[in-house]
C-alpha cells in the first residue's frame, strides 16, 4: 500500500509556529520521516522551530527548486511508493501555489499516492481576505515581469481585464523590487482603480491597506524588501 503525499504548510515569517498553524501540522511533522522541500537548511530550521519529535538526523530530504532535474522527481516518491507517508513543505506559506510543488502533487496522483492537503497561512489569500476586494472573482497572475516596458504592458492588461471581468488581479513582486512595482502601479493605473497592498502578513510588521491610486499617491508606504501581495481592481 502507497503512503501519502501531505502537503505541508509553513511559516511567513519569522512568527510563532502555534500562532499561524493548526493543530494537524504539528501532529503530521511528529512522525514523517520524508520530505521533499525547496531548501533544506531551511526545512531543518523550520521543523526544529515547530518542535519535531522526529530526530533531524532521521529524516531524509529531497531537495525540489530550480536547479532540480525532472528526471530527479520519480525518485523523490519512492518512499511513498514504498508505504512511507512523505512531507511536502513549503518554503513559505502553503505549498504548490506559486511554488515548484505542483510537479511532485502531479506525479502522485499519476501514481495513485493519496494527496492529503493541510490547512495553513496563504500570503495570497489573507490578502484577499483583508483587502475588501471582489472575493467571489479573481485571477493570480504571480509576478510580473521585470523589464520596466513589459511590467508597464502587464499593468494595464490586468487593469483592463479587472474592469472587464470585474475580477479582483492578484499579483506579487520580489521584495527588493516592490518600490518599483508601487511606481509603475501608480504611474499607469487610473487614479480610481482599488489598489491593496498586504506586507509582512502574520507578522507583528503585517501591513494592510486598500485605497485608490489616488490615495497611494499621496501617501506612499515604504515597502523596500517587505514581503507583499498586490492586489489591483478597477
Amino acid at each position: 500500500m502507497h503512503g501519502k503525499l501531505y502537503l505541508i504548510p509553513s511559516l511567513l515569517g519569522n512568527s510563532a509556529p502555534g500562532e499561524v498553524l493548526p493543530e494537524s501540522v504539528f501532529r503530521t511533522i511528529n512522525r514523517l520521516k520524508y520530505y521533499i522541500v525547496e531548501d533544506i537548511r531551511s526545512a531543518r530550521r523550520f521543523l526544529i522551530k515547530a518542535g519535531s519529535s522526529v530526530r533531524i538526523d532521521d529524516i531524509t530530504f529531497f531537495e525540489l527548486n530550480k536547479y532540480t532535474e525532472e528526471k530527479e522527481l520519480n525518485g523523490f516518491l519512492l518512499p511513498a511508493t514504498s508505504g512511507h507517508d512523505t512531507g511536502l513543505l513549503s518554503e513559505a506559506g502553503i505549498p504548490c501555489v506559486a511554488d515548484p510543488g505542483s510537479k511532485i502533487t502531479a506525479i502522485a496522483h499519476e501514481k495513485g499516492i493519496r494527496v492529503v492537503p493541510l490547512t495553513g497561512p496563504s500570503s495570497i489569500m489573507l490578502a484577499l481576505m483583508a483587502s475588501g476586494l471582489n472575493g467571489q472573482s479573481f485571477a493570480f497572475h504571480g509576478y510580473l515581469p521585470v523589464k520596466r516596458d513589459e511590467r508597464i504592458k502587464a499593468v494595464k492588461k490586468i487593469e483592463q481585464e479587472s474592469a472587464s471581468r470585474k475580477q479582483s488581479q492578484i499579483f506579487m513582486e520580489t521584495p527588493y523590487r516592490n518600490m518599483q512595482m508601487l511606481d509603475t502601479l501608480t504611474e499607469v493605473c487610473n487614479p480610481s482603480t482599488q489598489l491593496c497592498i498586504a506586507c509582512e502578513i502574520t507578522l507583528e510588521s503585517e501591513f494592510i491597506s486598500t485605497r485608490s491610486i489616488s490615495g497611494w499617491k499621496k501617501n506612499m508606504p515604504d515597502i523596500h524588501k517587505r514581503p507583499a501581495i498586490f492586489i489591483l481592481q478597477k
